[in-house]
């Protein structure tokens, strides 16, 4: 059976700081119409229910904030990941905020539990927080740290109540028991502004963090090769694509967290196909548009339309 793509849109943004990243999605098909460009009628696709009405809720819990909503929107990324892969589809996640991610690893893993499963995550920030070590509370930074199962006690922070706890329990057995990539089967493309405790936790796994100015000296093709040497016992893989990889400066400032000094468009292009040359990608997902916060019209999702665009092809051409 030929695998079709099918595309996910996860309109979701309580797990960010700033609001904004809700309108991601629309901004990127604005983009893609605005050129001419039929590629959101090409695709089956589907809108998942998200919970951003709950933004008006007091938070109760500042070192996870709405986490109980967060949950909840993981449970429903995951499900129709999960129902996607085993419907022989390879899944596009257009999300809001970075939270979700934590969804599509639980559901990938659900879908292919006997397999193991290697992320490249390609973003300004490791996202390696728990609700203990974390300084601001925003879930958007912490997926990667709930997927791995390691709440970093040793670098804890904060007195986490009972309540956090118990969400937070959920949040690491979503989908599947357990954990869900081991952090050694972690690769970074690009991070640039981490905390303590995420650097002890990238130490501790000794997870590879390509930053950019090695991957420029190194060349792309040589970082990449050696980043699936690293995931070379992974059967599987997920590419996680924050549009805060990005250099801010030449692009715009159009997503929550921006960073200086990251990449430009055509390497991050570059670094995906030269991925989804191994054969082993199951799943993409690109997140943390925010035109409510671009200086420059509609830049942001315009250049994450055009990376979208571009690597769809490479699928389409490769694998599909």
């Amino acid at each position: 059976m030929k695998r079709q793509i099918k595309i996910l849109k996860n309109r979701s943004d309580i797990g960010a700081g700033t609001r904004g990243a809700d309108m991601g999605i629309d901004a990127i098909e604005i983009a893609a119409i605005n050129q001419g460009n039929d590629y959101f009628n090409r695709y089956l696709f589907e809108d998942l229910k998200t919970a951003n009405e709950t933004i008006y809720d007091k938070v109760q819990y500042s070192f996870a904030k709405r986490i109980q909503y967060v949950l909840e929107q993981c449970i429903r990324v995951s499900e129709a990941v999960q129902n996607s892969l085993e419907l022989q589809y390879l899944p596009i996640i257009l999300s809001g905020d970075h939270s979700s991610a934590l969804g599509t690893l639980s559901g990938v893993k659900a879908a292919f539990p006997e397999k193991r499963l290697g992320a490249v995550w390609i973003d300004a920030h490791a996202d390696l927080h728990s609700p203990y070590t974390s300084p601001s509370g925003n879930i958007h930074g912490m997926p990667l740290g709930a997927a791995i199962g390691d709440d970093n006690l040793e670098c804890q922070a904060n007195e986490v109540s009972e309540g956090t706890l118990a969400y937070w329990q959920g949040m690491k057995n979503i989908g599947y028991k357990g954990q869900k990539v081991k952090g050694e089967d972690v690769v970074f493309f690009g991070v640039r502004d981490t905390e303590e405790p995420e650097n002890k936790l990238m130490a501790k796994y000794n997870i590879k963090n390509y930053m950019v100015h090695e991957v420029r000296y190194r060349g792309i093709a040589t970082c990449v090769k050696e980043a699936l040497d690293r995931l070379n016992d992974c059967d599987i893989l997920y590419i996680s694509f924050d549009v805060d990889s990005l250099d801010c400066d030449m692009i715009s400032y159009g997503t929550g967290t921006p960073v200086p000094k990251g990449f430009d468009p055509e390497e991050v292009i570059e670094i995906i196909r030269l991925l989804i040359a191994s054969g082993k990608l199951v799943c993409l997902e690109i997140c943390e548009v925010n035109p409510l916060l671009d200086q420059r019209g509609n830049r942001m999702a315009e250049t994450a339309f055009q990376v979208l665009n571009e690597i769809t092809q490479t699928l389409e051409d490769q694998i599909l």
